[in-house]
């Protein structure tokens, strides 16, 4: 037994789904559901039984259950402990992509930066959102800045909305405001197929009724920006890369209705730092909703 399955089995109690829970945990059901099979077998007991398109967790299951969450406590306070120890003046991680490294960039580190001179901060850049929250679980990440939703095991501290914007090659013929059912029939380059992101996708475009046509997949960012520029179709990204794309050539339009998506940090469920509070105390006083 692992703290990875103790995790599996506390996120599968609160989500009571199989569905769920994996996606609250980003992974992928199948892989949920043989590691929560596995351990039962490692065990000898039954955690959970099935009850229809949900779980229930059995008597066993409760108490293994209780004292997951214990143990996971008792990880998280040694994990302070640690913290503690620190000096004032040591590293602070942050874990980010690149669409929101402008908007940490040219707000949140300047001010930090003259407040707390004596701290070196580094940025641990990922891919995605799904890079993000696993650098922050990998404690390779003090803090991570991300849209939600992010899984249950985190905490998240709203900051701001962010809006989604086309960003497309020149030449197309589409107004400066692009209504959502000009996106039917257009390319797209979009997130991989079963990722996170991409379901959020696909859950918007379901809700709008449009069906765009998949011109590319890819999860990393700057394939997508790469895809853009070679004309193999257009991108949903953060108003946050529009001067990226500005520069290499390509053209802005927001979405009519907006889509905004809300930008937080957040951290595992420990004591933080002194440095990473100071971080998050200062990005809370300048929030926007």
């Amino acid at each position: 037994m692992n703290l990875q399955q103790l995790r599996y089995v506390v996120a599968t109690a609160e989500h009571r789904t199989m569905t769920d829970a994996a996606r609250s945990l980003y992974i992928a059901q199948p892989a949920l559901s043989r590691a929560i099979r596995d351990l039962e077998r490692e065990l000898g007991m039954t955690l959970f039984a099935r009850s229809g398109r949900g779980v229930v967790v059995t008597a066993q299951g409760r108490r293994v259950v209780k004292l997951a969450k214990e143990a996971l406590d008792a990880v998280h306070e040694i994990e302070s402990l640690a913290g503690h120890g620190r000096s004032a003046d040591t590293d602070l991680r942050i874990a980010l992509t690149p669409s929101l490294e402008p908007a940490l960039a040219t707000r949140l580190l300047p001010a930090y930066a003259e407040r707390n001179p004596a701290v070196r901060v580094h940025i641990v850049r990922c891919d995605g959102r799904d890079g993000v929250v696993s650098a922050v679980r990998d404690q390779r990440a003090d803090l991570g800045l991300t849209d939600l939703p992010v899984p249950a095991d985190l905490i998240g501290h709203p900051l701001e909305r962010q809006e989604i914007v086309l960003i497309s090659p020149p030449g197309l013929d589409l107004p400066d405001t692009v209504p959502m059912a000009r996106l039917t029939g257009m390319r797209l380059v979009l997130p991989k197929r079963g990722s996170a992101r991409r379901r959020e996708f696909d859950a918007m475009f379901a809700k709008h009724g449009v069906r765009p046509v998949t011109a590319a997949e890819t999860d990393e960012r700057g394939s997508s920006m790469a895809h853009v520029r070679a004309g193999v179709g257009s991108l949903l990204g953060y108003r946050g890369l529009t001067e990226q794309a500005l520069r290499a050539g390509l053209v802005i339009r927001s979405l009519e209705p907006p889509v905004r998506r809300v930008i937080a940090i957040v951290h595992a469920r420990r004591r933080l730092p002194l440095i990473a509070q100071d971080f998050l105390a200062l990005a809370e006083g300048g929030s926007a909703a």
